[in-house]
């Protein structure tokens, strides 16, 4: 990427917020201060001096947020979230599709499912002071992009954003980006987490992120990441040999004395999140986690299924299988936007409590 920078194109550099909810160029900051959400503070001042930096959001509304014609790539997302960020709703529209191929949380899809936005420092997520959320996937489309947030929240709030994006041609190969919410609360007794259910296509997964509340003490990372690809039926092509050994970490993420977790952030992975109510290794611990492959994407060519498991330890040196809360977002890139896609669970089996 950085090899590119350098290269003088015809690509067109536009740019979406508040100030400029159509991208249009040369109109930034054109809103009339009679209707600009910053109209008071702006008043002595005029049109042009930050009239309109945010669009307020009822409850129960959805707000659109970008809606572009012609052929680009969506280049990075910067969004501050209202808390609760698992009561707003993201969701990206490729072409004229029906159906988002992005529908997730907003704070799951930033890596923060855990309303405290933990700091992050990744390549396509950062979650910056205050709250602040980017994103840096590349975000391709053939004819349009459309992206909405919902309001499920009880609140009025003002929500800030900036959608960086490209008008240019897009590879023939280049596929659509999606990402895929689930919720097991509890999960059921010995059954494994499903990250992704079966989806049909051709493409490139190209992320996990992990909500992960522990229901029982001592340690909960045992489970196996399985990837399904092109048929598999009982047994995956892939399969790791641990949670933490899929997020590049090791020996249950501890320091070195063994007595405490070791949060880290990566531009690969990341055990970005530690919420401790009873301290080290005792129930209702929460956990956030990120693993990207981005120099490992994992390719298929007709179908993939990927699930977790969720494992522990009990007496006897034997696993202990637990029923936890897990809450995944699955990152992908398909050749063709999804059909239909299971319905977002609602507010309250999304709630954090």
């Amino acid at each position: 990427m950085l090899d590119d920078i350098s290269r003088i194109t015809t690509v067109l550099s536009r740019s979406i917020s508040a100030e400029n909810p159509t991208g249009e160029p040369g109109r930034g900051g054109a809103c009339p201060l009679d209707e600009g959400s910053a109209r008071n503070p702006a008043r002595d001042l005029g049109v042009g001096w930050k009239v309109n930096p945010y669009f307020v959001v009822q409850p129960g509304a959805t707000q659109l947020l970008a809606d572009i014609s012609g052929e680009g790539a969506v280049s990075h997302f910067w969004i501050v979230v209202p808390q609760p960020c698992r009561s707003w709703i993201l969701r990206f529209y490729w072409d004229d599709a029906e159906t988002p191929s992005v529908e997730v949380p907003a704070g799951d899809f930033f890596c923060s499912g855990w309303q405290d936005a933990p700091r992050i420092s990744s390549l396509p997520v950062c979650v910056n002071p205050k709250n602040a959320f980017n994103c840096y996937w590349r975000m391709p489309f053939r004819t349009r992009c459309r992206v909405t947030i919902e309001n499920r929240s009880e609140t009025t709030a003002p929500v800030y954003y900036q959608l960086d994006y490209e008008l240019c041609p897009v590879p023939a190969d280049a596929g659509y980006f999606h990402a895929f919410f689930n919720r097991a609360n509890p999960l059921p007794a010995r059954q494994p987490h499903t990250i992704l259910d079966t989806l049909k296509g051709k493409g490139a997964y190209v992320g996990t992120y992990l909500a992960w509340g522990v229901n029982n003490d001592g340690w909960w990372g045992e489970g196996e990441i399985k990837f399904f690809l092109d048929g598999d039926k009982e047994f995956p092509t892939i399969c790791g040999t641990g949670t933490e050994d899929y997020i590049c970490g090791s020996y249950g993420f501890d320091t070195l004395d063994g007595r405490d977790y070791e949060t880290f952030t990566t531009p690969h992975s990341g055990f970005c999140q530690v919420i401790r109510p009873d301290g080290h290794l005792r129930s209702q611990q929460r956990f956030g986690m990120y693993r990207w492959h981005l120099a490992d994407p994992v390719r298929f060519q007709s179908d993939i299924r990927v699930t977790i498991q969720a494992l522990g330890w009990r007496s006897g040196g034997r696993y202990l299988p637990l029923q936890d809360d897990i809450a995944s977002t699955a990152f992908l890139y398909l050749d063709k936007p999804v059909a239909c896609r299971p319905p977002l669970p609602d507010a309250d089996a999304l709630e954090v409590i």
